[in-house]
């Protein structure tokens, strides 16, 4: 899966494939942005995604918010 080297990669926003319990780095890059904010998330720091959408949250509160959207629409 993902290595030191990619965690600690600095640079422009990466492109993720996300997995249960991982993701694994498909461009390398130092950020993800958060499908519902915007906001860019070091990978790092990355704690929050989902395996079905394939999309990135800044926190639970943006996970949680996406979810009652698919759920609504």
């Amino acid at each position: 899966m993902m290595n030191r080297i990619e965690r600690s990669g600095r640079g422009g926003e990466a492109t993720l494939r996300y997995l249960d319990g991982d993701f694994q780095v498909v461009t390398p890059g130092g950020f993800v942005r958060c499908a519902v904010t915007g906001l860019e998330i070091p990978l790092d720091e990355l704690k929050y995604w989902s395996v079905l959408r394939q999309e990135a949250y800044a926190d639970a509160a943006a996970s949680l918010a996406r979810e009652g959207e698919a759920r609504a629409g």
